[in-house]
């Protein structure tokens, strides 16, 4: 979905072309942060673009499968996150499409059904996300304890500093309450489907990151030096935390649909 030339942040200005020709779809256009593309394992790829100019916003992207090995698919170069490689999905990548030509039967549901199928997937994707967000708080908290239980500063061991207190348990605090909105948006996806829960899964989206950014921060505070270097986890962590306010929508955006439902349920 994503370009680099529009504000992706809304999906109806994606500008990448998918136009019929025949028995072709021809696609035209550039894109990045295509996840897995860099794996060798990566055979295909999914391209939102534009079938109908002219149609409704909401209606006028369609979805298309496109071989990587096509003619006129050419993978320009990885992109990192802060630095780091997402070696995991074997990375992202940035991806030119020039006049690549598909057959239509690679076209994802009905012309014009792009849209809306992003958005069922980005629904519960966005909870994926939080749920291993919870995951990456509650090892930066694990290893802030273990960090300041074993070390000393200024006469007495670091764990008894009113301040580091103050930073474990209001990372105890805050991890607990993102659970429990994380466990309340699965639950009404389960019972009422994705436009039941779209307040609750835009909460989580601007939530959870800002609670995991908050107590990685403070695991890398009680490290020191040794917080900001590769000797553990925690630079990668807040460096996905950090992302995860931006990936898949960002704090704004999320916060616009909450407000608009508010103030149309009043």
């Amino acid at each position: 979905m994503t370009e680099p030339a529009v504000a992706s942040s809304d999906a109806t200005k994606i500008a990448t072309s998918i136009r019929r020709d025949g028995d072709r779809y021809v696609v035209q256009g550039r894109k990045w942060w295509s996840s897995g593309a860099m794996s060798p394992r990566c055979k295909f790829a999914i391209v939102m673009g534009v079938t109908d100019p002219e149609e409704h916003p909401h209606r006028r992207q369609s979805m298309l499968l496109v071989p990587l090995d096509t003619p006129g698919v050419r993978t320009e170069r990885s992109t990192s996150v802060f630095g780091y490689t997402d070696g995991s999905h074997g990375g992202h990548a940035v991806i030119h499409y020039d006049d690549v030509r598909v057959r239509v039967e690679n076209l994802l549901g009905e012309p014009g059904a792009g849209f809306a199928l992003s958005q069922a997937r980005l629904g519960p994707g966005r909870i994926h996300h939080c749920m291993r967000l919870l995951g990456m708080a509650e090892r930066a908290l694990d290893l802030m304890v273990k960090r300041v239980e074993g070390r000393v500063a200024f006469g007495k061991p670091v764990a008894e500093q009113g301040i580091v207190q103050h930073w474990i348990a209001q990372s105890r605090i805050r991890i607990e309450q993102a659970r429990l909105l994380v466990l309340k948006t699965a639950w009404l996806v389960d019972t009422v489907g994705n436009r039941g829960a779209r307040t609750e899964i835009a909460a989580i989206k601007v939530a959870v990151p800002e609670v995991t950014r908050y107590v990685v921060d403070r695991a890398i505070q009680a490290h020191g030096g040794m917080g900001v270097s590769q000797d553990t986890p925690l630079a990668a962590l807040y460096a996905q935390a950090r992302l995860l306010q931006i990936a898949d929508g960002p704090d704004e955006v999320h916060e616009m649909v909450i407000a608009r439902r508010e103030l149309r349920a009043r």
